[in-house]
């Protein structure tokens, strides 16, 4: 399966979008944190996982889908809440704290919801599966062809809930995708140090459902392993699972001394920027014009600058207002 001119177009403006915001809130996030780091100070306090490099995993998939189609993903949220159309100066807003938020900064950039999109994330580790799954049985039972999409980490794939998604997953048949983003660490531990497996795509196996591995974040190869996995799902055959080695360019959390990496690590992986290659891609062989991909850049830009300046200029939650909408 081919992308056409319109979907190499829609992923790259989806990837260089997140790849700009990720860089962007790297710089607000460290505002005021600076010459020692205070995790609560300045404009975002708080913990900031940040998702550049792994822009491949979001877009590829993403591009199937349709508004109605659930998706659930991780701590590491923006690229799959950017590409999913997650209402931008809203998340951005509630990543700030402010009362303009998807959630009236109550929720802050690990528990995004843009019920619009049917986009939703967690903090805690494995928790994207079993909602997933519960999305898609939802529409299997209404009788709807939507389909539900949990991401999770190489790491959550050792959670006893994952297993259990999977295995109800299959056996209903619900037409859920799981997506696996394998950037080798869970936090400072390699992926060799926690996993058994080499590829966790051979899981799939086990409860009788097609799995597939992707390697050097390739996302052409994640755009047709999605458009196959979201085609069986709406056609009532069943969940799949996809792994993709993708690549994490900042560290776990932002103000991570990442002691835990080889020095070379990641300048070796900008080496391979999936953006770029994308982009020699779709002038070369897509029938996109180098004018084309400039245009979707700046207005990628453009979309999230006018994201930043609408938080940074939204008023914050009155104090009283704190305990509204909390279930007593």
């Amino acid at each position: 399966m081919a992308p056409t001119k319109d979907q190499l177009l829609w992923m790259y403006a989806a990837m260089a979008k997140a790849r700009y915001y990720e860089d962007t809130m790297a710089a607000a996030y460290m505002d005021g944190k600076a010459p020692k780091f205070d995790i609560g100070a300045g404009p975002v306090p708080g913990e900031m996982h940040l998702a550049a490099g792994q822009e491949p995993c979001a877009a590829g998939v993403c591009v199937h889908l349709r508004p109605d189609d659930a998706v659930t993903a991780t701590h590491r949220p923006h690229h799959v809440a950017i590409a999913k159309g997650v209402d931008l100066p809203k998340m951005t807003a509630e990543i700030f704290g402010k009362k303009t938020g998807l959630a009236g900064g109550r929720g802050g950039h690990m528990h995004l919801l843009d019920p619009a999109v049917n986009f939703s994330c967690s903090g805690i580790i494995g928790e994207s599966a079993g909602p997933a799954v519960g999305a898609a049985i939802a529409a299997q039972m209404a009788g709807r062809d939507s389909v539900a999409v949990a991401y999770l980490g190489e790491g959550a794939a050792n959670q006893g809930a994952f297993h259990e998604a999977l295995n109800l997953a299959a056996l209903w048949k619900a037409p859920v995708v799981f997506v696996i983003e394998d950037n080798a660490w869970g936090i400072s531990v390699h992926k060799s140090k926690s996993t058994a497996v080499k590829d966790n795509s051979v899981r799939a196996d086990s409860y009788g459902m097609p799995g597939v591995h992707i390697a050097n974040n390739d996302t052409l190869k994640i755009f047709d392993a999605a458009g196959k996995a979201v085609k069986r799902a709406r056609a009532g055959k069943g969940p799949s699972l996809i792994e993709i080695e993708t690549y994490r360019f900042y560290g776990h959390f932002q103000g991570d001394p990442e002691v835990y990496r080889p020095e070379d690590e990641v300048g070796k992986l900008k080496a391979k920027d999936p953006i770029e290659k994308l982009k020699k891609h779709m002038i070369k062989k897509g029938g996109v014009s180098k004018a084309e991909a400039d245009d979707a850049l700046e207005a990628a830009k453009a979309e999230v600058d006018a994201a930043f300046a609408f938080a940074r200029e939204s008023a914050y939650p009155a104090p009283r207002e704190a305990l509204d909408h909390v279930f007593a």
